[in-house]
């Protein structure tokens, strides 16, 4: 099936700043004379930035309540958006590429707009999105496949035809179980390593070097039956590990 659209997360995905959220986490833990573990690492990596900011308040005490420490963690990762966030390698050539052949694009992602909006601007990316969407804007983690559904809808393409980029386990997972095409690309390993993404994409990459745009824009990446299952089915486990915190 020929592609039509195409939906890309941003952290990790498009731009180079996951290290700059695992390094405002670790601080913040620090603030409360703590460190993260591989546990904490594996639920902060799921949750929104509203929702991380009660996971510190709640466990570690930092701050006075969950909003404050979401000002916090944003006040933290700003200066890296707005002064030294690059695009991943190959991803402004892949995109303005993707552009050029009238595919249609756009972002969903975990972090804040204006976050979203600064980085995507500052790397050179922003003019070729329709959309740029946050979790924010559905009220919902990547946990649920809403945020792709919303950015989807505005682009207008149909789903068979539509392919998701992905950088995380948690949310190709998601994805897989809500019926999308995807790409897994290869960030850091406490996102998702290479072959945990190779089992839960259509295919996997270590960057964008690895595909051919021809063959991507023909559908011919495409690997495995979607399912059918129900996304919340598979977002419930990590919801009730965040539970018993």
């Amino acid at each position: 099936m020929q592609v039509s659209g195409v939906i890309f997360d941003c952290d990790g995905t498009l731009l180079d700043t996951m290290g700059a959220w695992r390094r405002a986490e670790r601080t913040l833990a620090a603030r409360a004379g703590a460190s993260l573990d591989a546990r904490d690492v594996d639920i902060l990596t799921t949750l929104t930035v509203p929702e991380a900011g009660a996971f510190f308040n709640e466990k570690y005490g930092v701050g006075t309540c969950a909003e404050e420490v979401a000002d916090m963690i944003q006040d933290l990762v700003v200066g890296h958006y707005a002064l030294s966030v690059e695009a991943r390698l190959g991803a402004l050539e892949f995109v303005r590429a993707l552009a050029s052949l009238g595919i249609k694009m756009g972002v969903a992602s975990s972090s804040p707009n204006h976050l979203l909006e600064i980085g995507l601007g500052h790397a050179g990316l922003r003019e070729f999105f329709s959309i740029v969407a946050s979790t924010d804007d559905v009220g919902a983690s990547k946990r649920e496949p809403a945020v792709y559904d919303y950015a989807r809808a505005f682009l207008g393409t149909p789903k068979e035809e539509t392919w998701v980029f992905e950088d995380a386990a948690y949310a190709l997972r998601t994805l897989r179980g809500a019926g999308y095409r995807t790409i897994g690309i290869h960030d850091r390993d406490d996102s998702g390593t290479f072959d945990e993404l190779a089992e839960l994409s259509d295919f996997a990459i270590r960057g964008y070097a690895d595909l051919d745009i021809v063959e991507f824009v023909a559908g011919r990446y495409a690997r495995r039956e979607v399912a059918a299952c129900s996304p919340c089915a598979a977002a419930r486990p990590i919801m009730e590990s965040v539970r018993t915190l």
